[in-house]
């Protein structure tokens, strides 16, 4: 049976399994290793911004080791760099690598599906060049924060094709490179594709950036060669808020809204909406779903002392607003509240709340 037609106590269980076996994995020797000699050999930070939707699995789709690429993921895939949270969180981040000596790329990527519109970013009504449009803005104030001389921060856009997991990525003008259009035996030429496409990136950056570029061709050619159920019916049964959610790459089964925006009620507001509706339509059980709060901490005492007040903040912001604007489903309501290690993975879970009638 599928996760999301079993009854909300066994979902939940799975769901708290798969962030164990996601920290087992992330804190091996073996996986430890992996990313010090990744860091060592590629010493370029990298950032996302991204859509919430679990289909966009970058490290996966690019063969690069867990824990180097941070994401950061909202509802829709829509940030602010003006939003004081999220500019700070960023801003913070970025001069802690360039202190240790570490250039940062940021990713700012859409979403979308060559074989149907309807598999596309349903937070931009399925409207790509909109959903590029937006990533062109937020370049323009990553450029405006970090300069535009892209010598140390290079903020580039890159699409992402949900059907094969191919990366498009965006250069000077309207050049772009669609690793689609490539096969595996390209992968000699992408350094000289990649200097035509940024001739402004610095060659340390440009080096780093490659095995993404080459990881990415030999996963579309992976995907091609097996049968892949493209699903495009929305089953989400939990609203996940904050951050830490890198284990939740399981397509249409979670709303993830980022603590960013100043206005977090509209975000939870849009994503109680849809989960009510996937119960009303029999898309998922009626019996519950989850509201899962989650912040990381860097440092024990004070840090995760905060870190455990704001996950109790954000979860009870938004069990007020789902229950002042849904009553109805605000009664199937379960709340997990958590802290995460940062330094770990290591989910840590503080409150567990019933049904909230």
């Amino acid at each position: 049976m599928s996760i999301h037609h079993r009854l909300i106590a066994e979902r939940i269980e799975w769901l708290l399994d798969l962030a164990r076996r996601h920290t087992a994995e992330y804190r091996s020797p073996e996986a430890c290793l992996a990313r010090e000699l990744y860091l060592a050999k590629h010493p370029t930070a990298i950032k996302v911004l991204k859509c919430m939707d679990g289909r966009i699995n970058i490290p996966v789709a690019t063969g690069t080791p867990p824990g180097i690429i941070q994401p950061f993921r909202n509802l829709g895939g829509m940030f602010d760099l003006g939003w004081p949270h999220l500019g700070e969180v960023l801003a913070d981040d970025v001069y802690r690598m360039v202190a240790a000596g570490r250039r940062v790329l940021i990713f700012i990527t859409y979403h979308f599906s060559r074989g149907d519109a309807r598999r596309g970013c349903a937070g931009f009504a399925y409207n790509t060049e909109a959903a590029l449009e937006h990533c062109r803005t937020i370049k323009k104030q990553a450029e405006h924060i970090f300069g535009a001389g892209h010598g140390t921060v290079y903020p580039i856009l890159c699409g992402y094709e949900t059907d094969e997991d191919a990366l498009l990525v965006h250069g000077f003008g309207d050049e772009v490179l669609d690793l689609a259009g490539l096969v595996p035996t390209d992968a000699p030429s992408l350094g000289h594709r990649l200097n035509s496409l940024c001739p402004d990136m610095p060659e340390q950056m440009q080096q780093d950036l490659l095995p993404l570029l080459q990881g990415n061709l030999k996963w579309i050619a992976q995907v091609r060669s097996t049968c892949r159920l493209l699903d495009i019916e929305h089953r989400e049964w939990m609203i996940c808020l904050g951050r830490g959610f890198d284990f939740l790459h399981t397509p249409n089964l979670a709303l993830i809204i980022g603590p960013y925006s100043p206005d977090l009620a509209d975000p939870i507001r849009k994503a109680a909406g849809i989960i009510e509706a996937n119960m009303r339509a029999g898309r998922i059980p009626d019996d519950g779903f989850l509201l899962f709060a989650s912040v990381p901490y860097d440092e024990i005492g004070m840090d995760r002392a905060r870190a455990e007040l704001k996950s109790r903040f954000l979860a009870g912001f938004a069990a007020d607003v789902i229950r002042a604007e849904f009553p109805e489903l605000a009664e199937r309501m379960h709340i997990q509240v958590a802290v995460l290690s940062w330094r770990s993975r290591a989910l840590e879970l503080l409150d567990r709340l019933g049904s909230a009638s």
